[in-house]
């Protein structure tokens, strides 16, 4: 969302004006223009949305796959219907060409379908007798709280290849989008807004740096997903 020129951040359910004193500008790369200022998130407002994921999880994981993934019929239904906005954002604030802008979309929305299959593939298995007297049981269970750390140059694909994952396996999901071009999936939160998820399921929080290393080290967040250089990945 964005109020008074400024994007806002996403915690708890709801949107937040940032206490940030360091922004930045959004520029449409065609035309120079700013389009809007992204706030450089302070610690607090990480930490505010650690907490509030780290609150949820213990409902949300017991919360059933299937109730879990009917949130993600929705998102699918809401982006399919704002597709072409969608697309034309990215365009404006990364410079793709709009059939570009849609090609990657789309494989963002194929990854929602895909993970609405999630309460089949996340299944566990038995294996009687492995050993005299013994069976194995496998089980596959939610980590917590998980966040990703996502680049410039798929705004609208690559946080799209972990959320829905994250969310519809019972983790609660904090995404940390490029500072570049961060208009596309505040577009996408707005429709996220619409889901009525339970409080603190997934947050956005805007910043550079500084948010990724309180993410890094929080003793809260328990998996981090990452795109980016190799130089990047090995300091994540």
């Amino acid at each position: 969302m964005i109020k008074d020129g400024q994007l806002l951040n996403y915690i708890g359910g709801k949107w937040k004006h940032s206490r940030a004193t360091e922004f930045l500008d959004v520029r449409n790369p065609a035309t120079a223009e700013t389009m809007v200022r992204v706030p450089l998130s302070p610690p607090d407002e990480v930490d505010e949305a650690v907490q509030a994921a780290q609150a949820a999880f213990a409902d949300w994981r017991r919360t059933p796959p299937l109730q879990r993934i009917q949130y993600l019929f929705k998102l699918k239904k809401l982006l399919d219907e704002h597709f072409d906005e969608i697309a034309r954002l990215t365009v404006d604030e990364c410079g793709k060409t709009l059939e570009e802008a849609r090609g990657e979309l789309q494989r963002g929305v194929e990854n929602v379908e895909i993970a609405i299959g999630i309460p089949t593939l996340m299944q566990g298995y038995n294996s009687e007798d492995i050993a005299r007297g013994i069976d194995e049981h496998m089980f596959r269970q939610p980590v917590g709280v998980v966040a990703a750390i996502t680049p410039f140059n798929f705004p609208g694909m690559i946080p799209l290849w972990f959320l829905p994952y994250a969310i519809a396996c019972g983790n609660c999901f904090i995404l940390k989008p490029s500072e570049k071009v961060p208009m596309t999936m505040s577009r996408v939160f707005d429709l996220i807004d619409e889901l009525d998820l339970p409080p603190g399921v997934i947050s956005l929080v805007n910043g550079s740096k500084g948010a990724v290393d309180t993410l890094l080290d929080h003793p809260l967040v328990r998996a981090i997903s990452f795109v980016g250089s190799s130089p990047v990945a090995k300091y994540v």
